[in-house]
């Protein structure tokens, strides 16, 4: 009966609740927004890499190598030398290598130049591996592997030509045309910076910064053979044999028995005869000891046993000679958070107080409205209600108000995001999950509903004394 009550009290004053359910909807959505993306950026950011140990780049600081190598955020720095990356690669604690090189990209997306040791242990999520939505990672040197954004933005499909550009900008004045690139892979949707880049081979990569000519381009229907660590060069004779140096070593295999096809090359007019076939391009997973490439970013690495992790950070961060510097990802991501907390309380605190003034609104509103009410009162109370009763039906009524208000919020935030998903992902890099509305967004709810109930007793507490005072008065 008091709900009963409440609501037509409520339509009587239907302008004053309208405009006090749109405030506190307006502060609820706000709070709600603030909680759901700073949880959201700290999911999106700590799924992004899984299982790489150290990172290690030139020494420019340590958020600025993780925000540049991992979430393809910043400038990134100018590099190591090969020299360093050998190193590492020949260093017995290291498991596996990956080298990055950045600094350009494609149609506003960033190019990442890399092995196909990339593909076969970068992870992310839960240690979840890339998986290849169509084609497969790098086949020659020309090849490039998009991100499922890219692909679905620009329409991209196997063998297909692309041109990446020098430098980080939307709008590039240098393009790299002399060196186009073939895709011979797109990986399927991760949720994370990698389906907003393009990867190249780092040969390759340099091919197009010295503006190699189209002559030198491999095309996709090029075979490759699987090396050993050292690059292997095979030249094919006119009689069918193949005569391969690998690791100085000489020895003749034949040419059938080898499956492999002739090296074809785009724009080809050099006096090259049948008989005489242009040297092959091999390439393998590391492509480690390849002398073509000067330097590179950054370098992912893993460790055969994790707990070597902070002796090799701490000697290699040590080296004088050539120095770089080593980072652990999970030390660098805590120390972002750090930096970030402050935001987040900040953004937090503003938000909590915004919902604040809208409860007290609704509590001055009540008040405001308790003197023409006293003739509703005192029909109350002779109909039997108790200044009890009076005082649970003004906090019924700011808890309806209150409950009403979280409840539109609720669903305007969830479509506002869902509807801002695409924009969110192309401008920041910020992938949403399915589920926006967590525990925590529950727990806001219960915290509003519980402080309309305290902020709502003074005026609940005025329709109290009123009862007990006509109460006496009848007396």
């Amino acid at each position: 009966m008091l709900t009963t009550i409440a609501i037509q009290s409520l339509k009587r004053r239907k302008n004053t609740a309208l405009l006090t359910l749109v405030s506190i909807v307006i502060s609820v959505s706000l709070l709600l927004s603030v909680d759901i993306i700073r949880s959201q950026v700290k999911n999106s950011f700590t799924r992004t890499v899984s299982g790489v140990d150290v990172i290690v780049g030139a020494p420019s600081g340590q958020l600025n190598l993780l925000l540049s190598s991992v979430f393809n955020l910043t400038t990134p720095s100018k590099g190591i030398s090969w020299d360093s990356v050998s190193s590492l690669n020949n260093d017995p604690r290291v498991s596996w290598l990956i080298p990055l090189s950045l600094g350009d990209t494609h149609s506003g997306y960033r190019v990442i130049g890399t092995t196909n040791a990339y593909f076969k242990h970068f992870k992310y999520g839960d240690k979840q591996p890339l998986i290849f939505a169509e084609g497969g990672p790098f086949a020659h040197v020309g090849a490039a592997v998009i991100g499922a954004d890219v692909a679905e933005s620009l329409g991209y499909r196997i063998d297909d030509s692309i041109v990446i550009s020098h430098g980080l900008g939307n709008v590039s004045f240098r393009q790299h045309d002399g060196f186009p690139f073939s895709v011979t892979g797109v990986l399927e949707k991760t949720g994370t910076p990698v389906d907003k880049a393009v990867y190249v081979t780092l040969i390759g990569l340099e091919k197009a910064h010295v503006h190699a000519s189209p002559s030198s381009i491999v095309k996709p229907s090029q075979s490759i053979q699987r090396p050993s660590k050292l690059h292997a060069q095979a030249h094919v004779h006119s009689d069918g044999e193949a005569a391969v140096y690998d690791n100085g070593e000489h020895k003749t295999t034949n040419h059938e028995e080898a499956g492999h096809e002739e090296a074809r090359y785009e724009g080809d007019n050099s006096p090259h005869s049948h008989k005489e076939k242009p040297e092959r391009q091999r390439l393998g997973e590391m492509d480690i000891e390849n002398n073509n490439v000067s330097s590179v970013s950054a370098v992912m690495l893993g460790l055969k046993n994790r707990i070597t992790a902070l002796q090799l950070q701490y000697q290699l961060n040590q080296r004088s000679k050539d120095p770089v510097l080593a980072i652990l990802p999970g030390m660098a991501l805590a120390e972002l958070w750090q930096i970030m907390g402050n935001v987040e309380a900040l953004l937090l605190l503003l938000s909590s107080l915004i919902v604040v003034s809208a409860l007290i609104g609704l509590a001055t509103m009540l008040l405001a409205t308790m003197r023409e009410r006293y003739q509703e009162i005192a029909v109350l109370r002779t109909i039997g209600a108790s200044p009890a009763a009076l005082l649970m039906l003004i906090q019924l009524e700011a808890l309806l108000i209150a409950l009403a208000g979280c409840g539109v919020s609720m669903l305007v935030v969830t479509g506002l995001l869902s509807a801002l998903k695409p924009w969110l992902s192309a401008e920041f890099g910020l992938f949403l999950s399915d589920t926006l509305l967590s525990s925590n967004s529950l727990a806001i709810v219960l915290l509003v509903l519980l402080s309309t109930y305290i902020v709502s007793f003074f005026p609940a507490y005025a329709a109290y004394k009123r009862g007990l005072h006509a109460e006496l008065t009848s007396q």
